[in-house]
C-alpha cells in the first residue's frame, strides 16, 4: 500500500477542488468576491432615474437597497416591479470587476410583465423570447457607460454565470441567471 506525499496530496486535492468548481460555475462565480462590499451606480434609460447603492455590505444583502434596485428595474410601461434575482446585480458587479471599471450601468430592460413581453414580441422579429427570463426578474439588458460593448460581452462570458446575449445593433448586452449559454 503506497502513501501519497504531502505535496502530492495537496496537488490531487487542489485538482479535485478545481474540477468540482468547474461543475458548479455559479458557485465558483459567487465565491470570487463573497465577502466584498458590492456597490453599483445605475440609470434607467427609459425613466431617467439614477441610483447609487451598496446593496451588499460584505456580510449580507441590504433589503432596502434591493428594494430600490427592484423599483429601478421595473417594467416602466406598466409601472410594475418584481423581486429581481440579486445574482444579476452580482453579475454586474463582477463584470465591472473583470473590466476594472465602476462606470454607470445603463439599464435598457430589467423586469418585463407578461403583457409587455407579449407586446414586444409582436413588434419584434424573433428578438423577444416567449418565455423570457425578464418576466421572472432573472434577466437584464444593459451597457456600461463609456465601455466598448465587446469588452462588456467578453467579461460577462468569462464569468460563466448564466446566459449572455450580444446585441451590437441595439447597443446592449443581455445577462441572465439561467443556464450558461451565449448567442
Amino acid at each position: 500500500m503506497s502513501e501519497f506525499s504531502p505535496l502530492r496530496r495537496k496537488i490531487l486535492l487542489g485538482g479535485a477542488a478545481t474540477a468540482g468548481l468547474s461543475l458548479f460555475p455559479s458557485f465558483s462565480f459567487a465565491s470570487q468576491f463573497a465577502e466584498t462590499p458590492r456597490k453599483l451606480a445605475l440609470s434607467n434609460l427609459h425613466t431617467g432615474e439614477e441610483l447609487k447603492t451598496e446593496y451588499f455590505n460584505g456580510r449580507q444583502y441590504q433589503s432596502a437597497e434591493l428594494h430600490k434596485l427592484n423599483h429601478l428595474c421595473r417594467d416602466f410601461r406598466r409601472n410594475e416591479s418584481i423581486e429581481m434575482d440579486k445574482r444579476l446585480f452580482d453579475q454586474l458587479s463582477a463584470i465591472q470587476n473583470v473590466i476594472g471599471c465602476d462606470t454607470q450601468v445603463q439599464i435598457i430592460s430589467g423586469y418585463r410583465s407578461p403583457a409587455t413581453n407579449e407586446m414586444l414580441r409582436g413588434k419584434s422579429h424573433g428578438g423577444v423570447a416567449k418565455k423570457s427570463l425578464h418576466m421572472l426578474g432573472k434577466a437584464m439588458d444593459f451597457r456600461l457607460e463609456g465601455v466598448p460593448l465587446t469588452e462588456v460581452r467578453k467579461a460577462a462570458l468569462s464569468l460563466k454565470a448564466g446566459g449572455v446575449g450580444y446585441y451590437p445593433g441595439s447597443n446592449f448586452v443581455h445577462i441572465d441567471t439561467g443556464r450558461v449559454r451565449f448567442w
